[in-house]
């Protein structure tokens, strides 16, 4: 499942329809970086996609299932 979450995030980080702020918000919180700084970013940018973008993450899940 984890492996899957993976793919799906880089291909939602990939597609053009999503903003680009959004898509370059979502890079940084995946980063590692040490302390409280990107799990806050990583929630903002989950409730967004999943509030305006709900059918883009469906997809990427679904393509995310294909090896």
């Amino acid at each position: 499942m984890i492996r899957r979450a993976a793919r799906a995030v880089r291909l939602l980080l990939t597609e053009r329809s999503i903003p680009r702020p959004l898509r370059a918000l979502a890079a940084v919180a995946l980063l590692p970086i040490p302390g409280p700084a990107d799990e806050p970013a990583l929630v903002l940018v989950a409730c967004v996609l999943w509030l305006f973008h709900r059918d883009r993450l469906r997809d990427a899940w679904r393509r995310a299932d294909d090896p």
